[in-house]
């Protein structure tokens, strides 16, 4: 009797213990942003009854349901393909976007309409808009993916990575030098080394314990920490509302001023999509990037049906979880563990009583290891695309940090810096490709890109604080002379080709 044929389906698990690590790293990262999020809004004079029955269930709503789709991909990838070792995309609210709607749109619309409520629901309006445009955008994401050079992208991402998650994290770190420094040790040990922990413990988890209990033991962290935690402890429930529309009509009326700010901003987080996706599929999983932008806009239309004010993105922590070797198990319990956190004020308690110090150098290691994904899925030729396409980034973080007094506070450093950091996905990706193109000679590529950077200096989207015709004049100009210098190389290039065909001799027996 021959012997019935093996199932060679590989077992894809549901959770897996090198999910912890990426849950902890993934998680701290989004709380960051929730925490940011109720203490600014709560300085603006925003009631905690819209802060955390809210802004903050909306915002879990949204990554519940994005982090859930994406383990649902991942596992879909993981028959197709089949292969254990499929990562899920991570997903949560973009740092810089994040920013943006906070002093971008909420503090703007608080200022013109008194009203913290009316204000919230502007906000809510706006980012219903923004999901539905990057929706619409994802009909075009393969086609932008497949025509910009990967070099420029991973760079772009290594330029937040570099300011916005590892050094910013590496100042929080410091900021509890004991505590912080024994911890990035760990996590150097841990996930850099690969060494196992004690007790087989995840090093994340690990870490987080004895940097904790360090805290607490040599009075880093006091105990009033315990009593502020338990603050805003109640029930929050997960509950849609018509805030969304009632915006609208505001918003199409005498907030539309607002929109100039969405636009610009859903590109760029359309584009962020897309380079994290570019960069999981160096790292070896390959989704597709229509799909995300898709899924990405969905997820924040949502969230907004529930009272969100922050569009979400495919995270830029997704490499840093494949680097520790996570399956679909940590993306499930983060949206889950988020539901049921926001719904009962947890989220809140966690983050006062755990000191940022002790979870930032998880995510120095998320940043490094974002850097080192963009150089080591490049060839060596294109490093300095890599390099250049990370500067614009540092100029975007000073702005960040200064808001609405950079101008003024960095003036006597260089007039550049504020133009500089407007756009500054839109600058990096632009000027990586210029320079991935030349380096391949391809001048005619090139002058295509600094003409589309010229194009968008011109209606504002870089190098000017909002949308206007001839918005950055002097930006344009600069553009369009790269462009000029670019073809005139092409022309060179094209006459030597000639002129070398041209006195090549005739092969003999040849017809003329």
């Amino acid at each position: 009797m021959a012997a019935s044929p093996v199932d060679s389906r590989v077992h894809y698990p549901w959770y897996k213990k090198e999910d912890t690590d990426a849950f902890f790293a993934l998680f701290q990262n989004n709380i960051a942003n929730f925490v940011i999020i109720a203490i600014t809004m709560l300085g603006m004079d925003f009631p905690a009854s819209i802060v955390f029955g809210q802004v903050l269930p909306g915002a879990a709503v949204a990554v519940m349901i994005g982090n859930f789709y994406y383990a649902w991909s991942a596992a879909r990838l993981a028959r197709k393909e089949n292969r254990a070792d499929v990562t899920a995309l991570s997903y949560g609210i973009s740092t810089p976007v994040m920013f943006v709607f906070l002093f971008g749109v909420l503090l703007p619309a608080k200022q013109l309409t008194g009203d913290p409520e009316l204000a919230w629901k502007v906000a809510v309006a706006a980012c219903f808009i923004s999901g539905a445009i990057e929706a619409s955008i994802s009909l075009i994401g393969r086609w932008v993916q497949y025509h910009l050079p990967r070099a420029a992208m991973l760079g772009a991402v290594a330029g937040v990575a570099l300011t916005f998650i590892a050094g910013e994290m590496l100042f929080k770190t410091l900021e509890m030098p004991v505590v912080g420094l024994l911890v990035l040790a760990i996590i150097i040990i841990g996930l850099v080394a690969r060494v196992a922990m004690p007790f087989r413990l995840p090093t994340s988890l690990f870490a987080i314990i004895i940097g904790t209990a360090m805290a607490y033991l040599i009075g880093d962290a006091g105990g009033e920490r315990f009593s502020d935690a338990f603050t805003h402890l109640g029930f929050y429930p997960l509950l849609p509302n018509l805030a969304w529309f009632e915006g609208l009509g505001l918003l199409f009326t005498s907030m539309l001023a607002v929109l100039t700010v969405v636009l610009p901003i859903t590109l760029y987080n359309a584009i962020e999509t897309m380079n994290n996706v570019e960069a999981m599929e160096a790292a070896g999983d390959k989704y597709d990037v229509r799909e995300c932008q898709a899924v990405d806009g969905v997820g924040t239309m949502v969230g907004a049906l529930f009272g969100g004010v922050f569009p979400t993105t495919v995270y830029i922590a997704t490499v840093g979880a494949k680097w520790m070797g996570a399956g679909r198990g940590y993306s499930i319990l983060n949206g889950a563990v988020y539901a049921i956190a926001t719904m009962f004020g947890l989220i809140a308690a966690l983050a006062a009583i755990i000191p940022v110090s002790v979870v930032a150098p998880i995510l120095v290691f998320v940043g490094m290891s974002m850097i080192a994904t963009a150089f080591q899925s490049n060839d060596t030729r294109y490093y300095p695309a890599v390099a250049l396409a990370m500067l614009p980034y540092f100029a975007n973080y000073v702005m960040t940090r200064f808001n609405r007094a950079a101008e003024e506070t960095v003036t006597g450093i260089s007039s550049g810096i504020v133009p500089m950091g407007q756009g500054a996905m839109f600058m990096a990706i632009l000027l990586g490709a210029m320079t991935v193109s030349v380096i391949d000679h391809q001048f005619r590529r090139a002058a295509a890109f600094a003409g589309v950077a010229a194009g968008f200096s011109f209606v504002g989207l870089m190098h000017a604080p909002k949308l206007a015709f001839n918005a950055a004049p002097d930006f344009v100009m600069g553009y369009l002379v790269m462009g000029v210098l670019f073809l005139y190389f092409a022309w060179q290039q094209q006459r030597q080709g000639t002129g070398q065909q041209a006195a090549a001799p005739t092969a003999p027996g040849s017809a003329d």
